[in-house]
């Protein structure tokens, strides 16, 4: 019998403790959380004072059911839950769960602890148990009530005014506030000209360039040259006032200091991993979490980083006496300085008692183990080691020179250079890059020797156009900064963040930066202008700053949700008259020329369209209705031109015919763009534009569609055009028109005519739409010529077969032995 039993989130992690602990431990895992709120509007109720209503997830049910079988034979009960809010609050639903059910009468039951998964750590949390931290519970469960009323009430608001399957979020909401707005500003940009003006000169044949600083006895700034005509005036005057040489009038020499920065907090790991690796910031939390739960090196399996969720920068005592004796050793003992460094967390809410992320033993070189991990872990683990290194070691310090050069007394040029003298913490790095904004002056630029006196030869002068730019779009790393810096959520939660606002649709990944879509300016504009509170960045900061005030127990959660219920509620029901049109703004395009009729664009039930014509506001049956077309992809409402509107209504083409002699026509549908041919259809590939497509590649497409179908093809019946065929979610049976599931507990290859030919015929009367009802999955999938849903001809043949039965002892007419009998007669 097992005496302890040590719960975890992760399976990856219980295993690697087991092995730590021994055989008197049982280790489970509860797989993330074991309770969360009932999905259905009520969960949390502000009647009851915010009673909120919990249910085991159905997921994870089977695990709880492990716990407590492997809990009845066990004595001491260690809830060992990652060390987080979230990890205490997973730690006490599953200690209600259990208490509930009454297993916890004479148990010993602690909550445990450990920042990396190392025997040393795990054997000193487990004798440092303490009781679950009711305040960090408090802060969490506020955090999930906010989170379920802001989503229950908001959400569905923007299904009726906007478009179902629409979401608004608590912190989601002010970060698609921040693309948004910056996407507005980048439209109102209005760039600005300016010219600069270098000089390339040579000095012992050695060539450098330089900027120039003064034009007629006045400092050059951004616009002194603002045109082409402005560039060539000076040009030609400095040429004519150097006659081919420039005098170095002053020379400055300095050696300038830069400082490594400090270890990695869980919104910096996810910057500089989207920076230099490329990483998502779900990416990189995804490979932390397998670096932190263990890796398996020479049959042992060993924790490799810290906890991977943390806000704080300090390290350990031991951990900066270990990565000084390494870099000592490494980099030599002049690379690290005389005391260790310290760092000091910027954000006001910091945990200081967590650490931040280093490596569990930073003696552990990434060269000598990286074949024991991931192409991802090792290049993660790789960064995390040689931050961690380079904050304990010295600065990196440059001889820097600047050179005046003049060409008379009323114009000169500055040149400037600089040289790693020592590397410092770059060494560790091994690049010249720590930080984004000083990319540009890591360059090692050297200068020949100059000295005041000298005479350089002038070898060009090179005027250049550029244009003022507008602020960037965001980035993964810029948005996770700005995030921060905002005090938008927490840093455990920018990777969700970012990820629903893809999911929804609301922005897209164009390259590395972000881009609102029509959706997302629409719910943002919507939000703004009718929830301006709940978007505005102070007011977000103040609430999380409310929420960790919980979470140390100065402030209580229940008065907190009551006096942000008594103002958010009354604002909701007051938009609740608002109509569609206020919301989705239609936008006037122009005229179609034809027609004289206004072209519109607007966001619909689908998604963003264009409209020629209007709704006649009569019942005249005779009127002529508006005509309709979707937006591409790189299309949108509120930057569509009249042209590009009106080339959206040229579809359906028509291509012409088939050798067989049916006609061919381009659309697009509901599920993208496709070509028609009698009866059949063929989807588009990606690369496929069905403006510009033509007969040849369409008829490419439809030998493609023959031979994957041939391919698949598990048997075919000759002269009848019914084949079985093997789909992607298993065998069907089709004839060019119908289709039809094949039971599991059926042979496609056995099955005969007459059986194929009986599954047709049920499937197709099962999928006839009652009268008043929706259209036959069939139907729905035409289009694309996907296999309707399993899920969906199985409901309905259900529901049919069931309308069917008279009686209970009497069978609906189907598969039967007799059914096939009669056929085959």
């Amino acid at each position: 019998m097992s005496k302890n039993l040590v719960i975890v989130e992760s399976p990856a992690k219980a295993k690697t403790i087991k092995k730590y602990l021994g055989k008197d431990y049982e280790v489970l895992a509860s797989y993330g959380h074991v309770r969360d709120l009932v999905p259905k509007d009520g969960a949390v109720d502000p009647a009851r004072g915010f009673e909120m209503k919990y249910q085991v997830i159905d997921k994870n049910a089977k695990h709880v059911n492990a716990i407590i079988a492997e809990l009845k034979r066990s004595d001491h009960l260690y809830l060992a839950t990652d060390p987080d809010r979230e990890g205490e609050a997973i730690a006490w639903h599953l200690h209600e769960v259990l208490s509930e059910k009454g297993l916890l009468k004479n148990k010993d039951v602690k909550r445990v602890v450990f920042y990396e998964i190392t025997p040393r750590e795990v054997a000193r949390a487990i004798n440092e148990g303490r009781d679950i931290a009711q305040d960090l519970v408090n802060a969490q469960q506020a955090r999930r009530a906010l989170d379920y009323l802001v989503g229950f009430n908001l959400s569905p608001l923007l299904w009726r005014k906007i478009s179902p399957g629409l979401s608004a979020g608590r912190v989601q909401s002010p970060a698609l506030r921040l693309i948004c707005e910056r996407e507005e500003e980048i439209r109102a940009f209005d760039p600005k000209e300016y010219w600069t003006l270098d000089a390339r000169a040579d000095k012992d044949g050695q060539a450098f360039s330089a900027r120039l600083l003064e034009l007629n006895g006045s400092k050059v700034e951004q616009f002194t040259l603002g045109n082409a005509a402005a560039a060539e005036a000076a040009r030609a005057a400095i040429a004519a006032a150097a006659a081919g040489k420039l005098r170095v009038a002053k020379i400055e020499k300095k050696q300038r200091k830069r400082s490594p920065g400090p270890p990695f907090t869980t919104s910096t790991l996810q910057q500089d991993a989207n920076r230099k690796l490329g990483f998502t910031a779900q990416r990189t939390m995804r490979t932390a979490q397998q670096l932190y739960e263990g890796v398996e090196i020479g049959g042992e399996t060993v924790g490799l980083i810290t906890y991977m969720r943390t806000d704080a920068v300090n390290l350990a005592q031991e951990a900066l006496t270990e990565l000084r004796a390494v870099a000592a050793k490494r980099y030599g003992p002049q690379s690290i300085p005389d005391e260790p460094r310290y760092f000091k967390a910027k954000s006001k809410n910091a945990q200081e008692a967590h650490e931040a992320i280093r490596p569990t033993s930073a003696a552990r070189i990434p060269e000598q183990i990286a074949k024991f991990m991931t192409p991802d872990q090792a290049r993660l683990y790789d960064l995390i080691w040689k931050r961690t290194v380079a904050c304990q070691m010295n600065a990196a310090v440059f001889d820097t020179v600047s050179a005046e050069l003049r060409a008379s007394a009323q114009h000169a040029f500055r040149a400037n250079g600089q040289v790693l003298v020592e590397p410092g913490f770059l060494a560790a790095y091994g690049v010249a890059v720590d930080d984004e904004n000083e990319a540009k002056e890591d360059d090692e630029k050297r200068l020949p020797p100059l000295e005041e006196g000298d005479i350089v030869k002038l070898l060009e002068l090179l005027p250049e156009q550029h244009f003022t730019q507008p602020p960037p779009r965001f980035t993964e790393a810029s948005l996770v900064k700005t995030l921060e810096e905002f005090d938008i959520g927490r840093p455990s939660t920018y990777a969700s963040i970012i990820a629903t606002l893809q999911a929804r649709d609301y922005v897209r990944l164009d390259g590395k930066a972000f881009t609102p879509t029509d959706v997302g300016m629409i719910v943002n504009r919507f939000l703004t202008e009718h929830f301006t509170r709940y978007v505005d960045y102070e007011f977000t900061a103040k609430l999380e700053d409310d929420l960790d005030a919980v979470s140390r127990g100065e402030q209580a959660w229940v008065p907190l949700l009551a006096k942000f219920w008594g103002i958010f509620k009354p604002m909701v029901d007051s938009k609740m008259e608002l109509s569609r049109s206020e919301v989705s703004e239609t936008r006037v395009i122009g005229t179609e020329p034809v027609s004289g009729k206004p072209v519109t664009a607007r966001l619909g039930r689908y998604g963003p369209f264009v409209q020629i014509g209007a709704r006649s506001e009569t019942d005249d049956p005779e009127a002529e209705k508006p005509r309709f077309a979707s937006l591409r992809g790189n299309q949108r409402i509120d930057t569509i031109t009249l042209e590009e509107a009106l080339e959206l209504f040229k579809l359906p083409r028509k291509l012409g015919a088939l050798p067989s002699g049916e006609a061919v026509d381009v659309n697009i549908g509901r599920f993208g763009p496709y070509a028609r041919y009698g009866k059949q259809f063929v989807s588009l590939k990606k690369d496929d534009d069905p403006y510009t497509i033509e007969l040849p590649r369409v008829i490419e497409l439809i030998e493609q569609k023959a031979a994957a179908l041939e391919a698949a093809t598990i048997k075919i019946f000759e002269g009848t055009g019914i084949r079985i065929v093997k789909g992607r979610f298993g065998p069907y049976i089709t004839d060019g028109e119908r289709k039809a599931r094949i039971p599991k507990t059926r042979d496609p290859a056995v099955l005969s005519v007459f059986e194929c030919e009986a599954y047709l015929a049920e499937a197709a009367a099962a999928a006839k739409p009652i009268k008043g009802g929706k259209k036959k999955a069939v139907a729905k999938s035409a289009e694309t010529g996907a296999e309707p849903k399993k899920a969906v001809v199985k409901k309905i043949a259900t529901k049919a077969a069931k309308k069917a039965a008279p009686s209970k002892s009497t069978r609906a007419p189907s598969l039967t032995k007799r059914t096939v009998r009669a056929k085959k007669a």
